[in-house]
């Protein structure tokens, strides 16, 4: 009887594993900086294109960093494609840069934005893709937002930042540790003036630290709401009410500065995209680490609906 069951066992995980899926998957390097996944829809010619954009840190094609391994990106890939839209994700180009042990510090905030741009005219110039749509997620929105302009069909923004990055810093640390806002403050004017300063607490050192200034200064020049009202195409902005890291209300900030854009804040949606229930926050902080959470159903169908 156990061999019986074993035996029953395989085989529906087997069968689970085997399902088919609606597109085909390739791997490209747009160029030498950046690698990413093609899904193609099957028996759909000429699909629309959403270009995937990841969010801070070294994030890879997958929404995955470091030790975090959630598939965020991945799942959001594979759910868009299932509907019948083509999607490319890709390695921010600081990933390839660790795998090969040649990290260039003194990478900026507009190089981002010169990758997406990068990957966007690579899409364009084949000429397989009816429409061009840029979704950039948390930081990659702002990258997103600024490569799209005269450049894309349509814009997508999940958990995008409506204020500069300096307001949103300093908002998070008079959150969690109140004592150092001052100092948060002071710091960001300088950087603000054009100065770097090695006057910071130890325990901001992850976001003043001296190497990372600069990129900092590049990333504060721009303002989230400035930069949307310039892109003359169709807007998609979301947001997930219990996100920890980028609250709704700087997507309603996004939709002031661009009134014609369509607003989507989804009930329970975290930061990586996955319904948590009852407002629980050490369930929220345990899904980073879950790649087996299904990613919020009204997400995928809000982006189906919009980029069709």
């Amino acid at each position: 009887m156990k061999t019986k069951i074993v035996v029953l066992l395989l085989f529906f995980t087997f069968k689970i594993f085997s399902q088919d899926t609606n597109f085909t998957a390739q791997d490209i390097s747009v160029n030498s900086l950046i690698d990413g996944t093609l899904l193609t829809p099957n028996n759909v010619e000429n699909p629309n294109l959403v270009i995937i954009i990841g969010g801070s840190g070294p994030t890879n094609r997958n929404g995955n960093q470091n030790f975090l391994k959630n598939n965020s990106l991945k799942k959001l890939a594979e759910d868009i494609s299932e509907n019948g839209i083509a999607t490319y994700r890709y390695d921010k180009r600081v990933v390839k840069q660790i795998k090969q042990g040649a990290i260039d510090k003194n990478i900026l905030f507009d190089d981002f934005v010169t990758d997406a741009i990068s990957v966007i005219d690579y899409f364009k110039n084949t000429g397989k893709f009816n429409k061009i749509y840029v979704l950039g997620h948390s930081q990659g929105s702002l990258v997103g937002m600024l490569a799209a302009e005269n450049k894309a069909d349509g814009f997508i923004s999940i958990a995008g930042a409506g204020q500069p990055i300096d307001q949103i810093v300093i908002e998070q640390i008079a959150k969690t540790y109140p004592v150092f806002t001052d100092d948060a403050k002071r710091i960001f004017e300088s950087l603000r003036n054009g100065q770097k300063t090695a006057k910071y607490p130890p325990e901001l050192a992850a976001i003043f630290n001296i190497e990372i200034q600069s990129f900092m200064m590049n990333w504060m020049q721009y303002n989230p709401q400035e930069e949307i009202k310039k892109l003359q195409i169709p807007i998609l902005l979301i947001n997930g009410t219990s996100d920890l890291q980028v609250e709704a209300k700087e997507a309603t900030l996004l939709k002031e500065a661009a009134p014609k854009a369509t607003l989507k804040i989804i009930d329970k949606m975290n930061h990586i995209l996955v319904p948590i229930t009852d407002n629980d926050n050490l369930e929220n902080s345990k899904s980073y680490n879950e790649p087996n959470r299904q990613l919020s159903p009204e997400l995928i169908e809000a982006i189906t609906e919009f980029v069709k």
